[in-house]
């Protein structure tokens, strides 16, 4: 089953400031590159949404959040089995602090 992909406000405004590091200490071409890998990481969910490992550490919240990784960076997301769409909550670099993950979105 194919689903929808939709990124959130959040995990958005994350791929921006993501984009806008790299750019800034090291490249445009860079920040290319690693922007563009994550968006074709999370193009994998579209034909097999359950890929990603459940999230540990959002295990308490209502929906269940399961995770891909790109290099530094988990793309947290949920899937929605009834309307058939997945959403991208976060992009989160996992060089931070990883309770800062439960951060109110």
């Amino acid at each position: 089953m194919n689903f929808k992909i939709i990124w959130s406000d959040f995990s958005e405004t994350q791929l921006d400031k993501i984009y806008e590091y790299y750019e800034k200490k090291v490249s445009l071409n860079v920040a290319t590159k690693i922007v563009t890998g994550i968006i074709k990481e999370s193009e994998k969910l579209i034909n097999a949404s359950f890929i990603g490992q459940e999230e540990e550490l959002l295990k308490d919240r209502e929906i269940q959040y399961r995770y891909l990784v790109f290099k530094n960076y988990k793309v947290i997301y949920s899937v929605d089995e009834q309307n058939e769409f997945i959403k991208i909550a976060d992009v989160f670099d996992t060089r931070q602090n990883p309770p800062k993950m439960k951060r109110t979105k």
